[in-house]
């Protein structure tokens, strides 16, 4: 009789968690997009600023994400209050070592803990790090929305990246989906912008660096997933708490790598240390800030879900950037902008339809 009671509960207790990721992640995805758009339209300001220092822009927002992990303590221990800061602290790093010693398993390292997450924070770092740098650069030279088309792309590569390193199998529908958002981005980035060439003289060898950006972007993406994610038994909520522990990591990582960079860029006259004051400082703090919620956010829509999944879902901001430059700042919309909206959310919609089919075949929802 207990085990005919006990498999009602234990259905019920998997439903509730296969609810709590969803609401985790749909939470993630919108934080993630919204964050997204602020960042590029701060980026945009201090461009137009001409404050163009790419590289130490990429560091200091980069480098914050160590800021995360502190904040993740606080705000979840100020949210429960159900006993003493130093308990919580102490259960929460248990935790989080539980949870990175899982990962390390499934990846088959045998050695210690700490070097395997020194290591994979400088694998994920360097990834990062080259494929971001392409972002800082391109918004010299191009415009915010084919910044956000272009970079958005990586949706593409991180598809044929998890085929042989996730094993993901192929399917027709997450081709089409990716086919759809990539033809929007193309409709949205070259169907005739409001910010002619004149303005933008180097446009299109911006589009070229911010293309060879989202292919690399596209593999950091996938190699999070390989590397850093726990195994999708493991809670909603730890998962989300191990991805902004990377995330810190990474953080870590940036600093250590970048401040020599830093060093000799200002030392060869390649990029000379320039310290921002006055409207950029205040644009830059919010950015590092909206950076902050984006790379969070989207870490933790990863490792809940795909890479692939989180890729096309970002590829939204495509159409919301120019909305927002419409609302806020009166620019043209066109109608390449909506058509090529419209048809990435279709793409988002069909993949979010995949992404629901692959869940039940694989008895995620069990």
């Amino acid at each position: 009789m207990s085990l005919l009671n006990g498999e009602p509960d234990t259905r019920r207790s998997s439903e509730l968690a296969t609810r709590r990721r969803h609401i985790m992640a749909g939470l993630a995805l919108v934080i993630s997009l919204f964050s997204f758009v602020a960042q590029t339209e701060l980026m945009t300001f201090i461009s137009h600023q001409h404050y163009e220092k790419p590289v130490f822009i990429m560091t200091v927002t980069h480098g914050s994400w160590v800021m995360l992990v502190p904040l993740q303590v606080i705000v979840i221990w100020l949210w429960k209050r159900d006993q003493p800061f130093e308990v919580f602290v102490a259960k929460h790093r248990s935790h989080l070592i539980q949870t990175a010693q899982s990962v390390s398993r499934k990846n088959n390292y045998t050695d210690s803990l700490s070097k395997y997450m020194t290591r994979i924070s400088l694998i994920l770092a360097i990834s990062l790090n080259v494929a971001a740098v392409s972002w800082y650069l391109a918004i010299n030279l191009t415009t915010a929305a084919d910044i956000t088309a272009i970079y958005n792309c990586s949706a593409f590569f991180a598809y044929a990246f998890s085929i042989p390193l996730l094993k993901e199998r192929w399917r027709s529908g997450k081709v089409i989906a990716i086919v759809l958002s990539v033809l929007g981005v193309l409709v949205v980035a070259y169907s005739g912008s409001t910010e002619s060439n004149e303005e933008r003289p180097y446009r299109v060898l911006g589009n070229l660096i911010i293309g060879a950006g989202a292919v690399l972007y596209g593999l950091y993406e996938v190699l999070y997933k390989v590397i850093a994610c726990p195994e999708q038994h493991v809670s909603a909520k730890k998962q989300a708490a191990f991805a902004n522990v990377i995330a810190a990591c990474i953080g870590a990582a940036t600093w250590a790598l970048m401040i020599p960079t830093l060093i000799l860029l200002h030392i060869a006259g390649i990029e000379t240390f320039e310290a921002p004051a006055g409207p950029v400082l205040r644009a830059l703090l919010w950015s590092i800030l909206a950076n902050m919620l984006f790379s969070g956010s989207f870490l933790i829509l990863m490792s809940l879900t795909s890479p692939v999944f989180g890729s096309v879902a970002s590829l939204l901001t495509t159409f919301m950037v120019p909305l927002v430059d419409f609302i806020l700042f009166g620019r043209g919309i066109g109608l390449g902008n909506i058509v090529g909206g419209l048809i990435i959310s279709a793409a988002f919609v069909l993949m979010m339809h995949e992404s629901w089919q692959e869940m039940q075949e694989d008895g995620l929802d069990d």
